[in-house]
């Protein structure tokens, strides 16, 4: 059985793609690509697919994850191809490698988002942001099944700081121009209960009343291993790529690593 490793995006009014929805697209992708996929067993056997940390809905993204089993070998790049040509645009298949290593969930740590606020000026979301950086903890309330849960924001937060329009890796021609536009980098930790942009937004409206009058664009711009020393986040496809070049004598490692059955869930 090999397993194939997928970065896919949410762009443009695809950002509103629930996950449910995307699960739909993608599995009408995998028949018309006629991709051999593995099936699970019992009464009704699906495809198995196994999702990583997928963004809120709403939120666009350049980093989102899956993994798929297959009965036949197949190269990797062609597939990613037929796949995409089979994917609506703005639900993009960019990336692909085989699994040779296990635990890509466990490479996924840290998030880069990129926060847009219409028609706020810069110079008052780096004013926020200082303000958000100083404070040693922020308070924020989400409503969860069980009612209304509070939270600290600021400590699953590495950085946050405002940068100039031309730095944006992002892009939204949804959004009106004719108005100032701050722009917001933003490095998280996932921690569990999950600290999401929402969140650090609420934040910032209570540290420092900042409150944009739409609401901000938000596009995760990268999701992966958070390095603590530097606050940066690495690729989590790399390590598989590394496995495939590895000299001969290391390859077994990596073969016996993916040889790890692929289950329903989490990677």
């Amino acid at each position: 059985m090999q397993r194939i490793r997928l970065r896919y995006t949410k762009r443009g009014r695809l950002r509103f793609t629930s996950h449910r929805d995307f699960q739909r697209a993608f599995e009408r992708a995998l028949r018309r690509a006629e991709v051999p996929m593995a099936y699970s067993a019992g009464f009704t056997p699906h495809p198995k697919v196994s999702y990583a940390n997928a963004a809120p809905t709403g939120t666009g993204s350049e980093a989102e994850y899956l993994e798929i089993a297959l009965t036949e070998a197949r190269d990797p790049d062609k597939l990613r191809e037929l796949l995409d040509e089979s994917m609506p645009t703005g639900l993009d298949i960019v990336d692909a490698v085989e699994s040779r290593t296990s635990g890509l969930a466990d490479r996924l740590t840290g998030s880069v988002w990129e926060l847009r606020l219409n028609g706020v000026e810069p110079a008052d979301a780096e004013r926020a942001a200082g303000a958000f950086r100083a404070a040693e903890s922020v308070e924020v309330q989400r409503r969860a099944k069980n009612g209304m849960r509070t939270f600290d924001a600021r400590a699953a937060v590495v950085s946050l700081e405002a940068i100039a329009s031309d730095e944006a890796l992002s892009h939204d021609a949804d959004r009106p121009t004719d108005q100032p536009c701050a722009i917001l980098r933003l490095v998280v930790r996932h921690v569990t209960p999950a600290v999401r942009p929402d969140d650090v937004l609420s934040g910032l409206r209570a540290v420092a009343d900042l409150a944009p009058p739409v609401a901000a664009a938000v596009t995760r711009l990268a999701q992966g291993l958070l390095d603590d020393e530097t606050g940066t986040v690495t690729d989590p496809l790399a390590p598989d790529r590394e496995a495939a070049t590895a000299p001969l004598e290391n390859q077994g490692v990596a073969a016996a690593a993916a040889k790890v059955p692929v289950t329903e869930g989490p990677v």
